[in-house]
């Protein structure tokens, strides 16, 4: 089903002018519904022959076959329709099933990864599980949940900002160059969180199939050694670049900071919404996370005085962003590299896609971008892709083994096809 046809391109460089030249350079797009009808779809994970695994936050975890077939394979409790369920998992807020990846050796070994909440025996809390995906691609058992300590915000929090399950994080990709599991991980709304040592969220995993730490993360001495990177706010997308499989995490910033950043193992994020850090006073339920740069603060004037979630101040040898989208819109979600000529000067560019508000309302909120970022992973321009419908919230975006983008709509309840003709 097409939604508008073939489609052109706007290009917005960070304020710089673009010549017509440079617009015949980027692709020309169609767009269909892949996967419809669907509810609050969040992330999309690939099979060398099309078959596609995907979730829907409050539903579960389904597979498309590459004829079009889905199989609802697993889910959450108290869910029906599904071939296997978990009483303990389970929606709420924020929180719910979100990233699924799929092994690197899965035609030997079966094993399919996801990220979801969970109430197991009474703790609240985000988890890893590995399940094993049978030969027809109906079923899947022998769930092991190789991390099971990522925290999860709790109803008992006074915050007036999130509400239960804020900031969980959430994608999970195996790096094509290590092999390893990459797991973002968010605040959760705990002021002391990203910069402890051994509580996990706000931070970056890296791990093996079994979760274990993988040789070679070099984080602080006494820091949990499965943490390759920390002081994250809410990094909801991580992607590799191709040639060197640098990772790039998409991350939530407070309002209108979100970032892109190149990860260096055993960095610094630089985030830490403690009070009385940085010369600011006590916040609620003691994050500041919004403080002092609250809704009245997103008058063009105010800006300036917007908390960075990179604090250079603070942490000076923190990671320093790629992007930052001061100004544009609240809510950075997802993120893939794209590779492929037909992608023409996208080639190697990072699609990043967001979901929320624009400064006072305005329609740039939920979009999606092309970054061309430097070979130091320090600088970006960006490339505002144009859509020809009403969008919504982009919350997953994937490359599939074909070559297009797959981007997920979550209020749309679609996962839409972007080919480039």
């Amino acid at each position: 089903m097409t939604m508008g046809g073939i489609l052109k391109t706007a290009i917005v460089a960070a304020g710089l002018a673009v010549s017509a030249s440079a617009l015949t350079a980027a692709p020309l797009l169609s767009t269909e519904v892949y996967v419809g009808k669907l509810e609050l779809p969040w992330d999309m994970a690939w099979l060398k022959d099309g078959t596609m695994f995907f979730t829907e936050k409050c539903k579960g975890l389904s597979v498309r076959m590459p004829n079009g077939t889905i199989n609802k394979l697993h889910g959450l409790g108290g869910t029906s329709g599904y071939n296997s369920s978990s009483a303990d998992l389970f929606c709420d807020g924020q929180a719910g099933m979100m990233g699924v990846a799929v092994d690197p050796s899965f035609d030997s070994n079966r094993y399919l990864y996801v990220y979801s909440s969970s109430k197991l025996n009474d703790k609240l809390g985000n988890r890893v599980m590995r399940f094993k995906v049978n030969e027809e691609k109906t079923q899947v058992s022998d769930r092991t949940d190789i991390v099971g300590d990522i925290g999860y915000k709790p109803k008992a929090s006074k915050h007036p900002f999130g509400g239960p399950g804020a900031h969980n994080g959430g994608r999970i990709r195996f790096s094509p160059g290590d092999g390893f599991l990459y797991v973002t991980t968010g605040d959760n709304h705990l002021g002391t969180g990203p910069q402890s040592p051994t509580y996990i969220g706000g931070k970056v995993l890296r791990i093996d199939r079994d979760g274990k730490a993988a040789p070679g993360n070099k984080p602080p001495a006494g820091f949990d050694p499965r943490i390759y990177t920390y002081g994250h706010r809410n990094p909801q997308g991580i992607a590799f670049r191709p040639g060197d499989n640098r990772p790039f995490t998409a991350e939530n910033g407070p309002w209108h900071s979100d970032e892109v950043t190149a990860l260096e193992n055993g960095g610094n994020a630089g985030w830490d919404p403690r009070p009385n850090m940085a010369g600011r006073k006590d916040c609620p339920d003691d994050y500041c996370g919004y403080s002092p740069n609250q809704m009245g603060a997103m008058e063009p004037a105010k800006r300036a005085a917007f908390m960075p979630m990179t604090d250079l101040k603070t942490y000076p040898k923190a990671m320093k962003p790629a992007w930052n989208n001061t100004g544009l819109s609240q809510g950075m979600f997802c993120n893939t590299f794209l590779s492929g000529s037909k992608w023409k000067d996208w080639d190697g560019q990072m699609i990043v896609g967001y979901s929320g508000i624009g400064i006072h309302g305005t329609a740039v909120g939920n979009r999606l971008d092309a970054l061309k970022i430097s070979p130091d992973g320090l600088k970006a321009t960006r490339t505002q892709v144009s859509w020809p419908t009403a969008t919504g919230r982009f919350r997953g975006c994937s490359q599939g083994p074909d070559g297009d983008l797959y981007v997920a709509l979550e209020d749309q309840g679609n996962i839409i096809r972007v080919t480039p003709q």
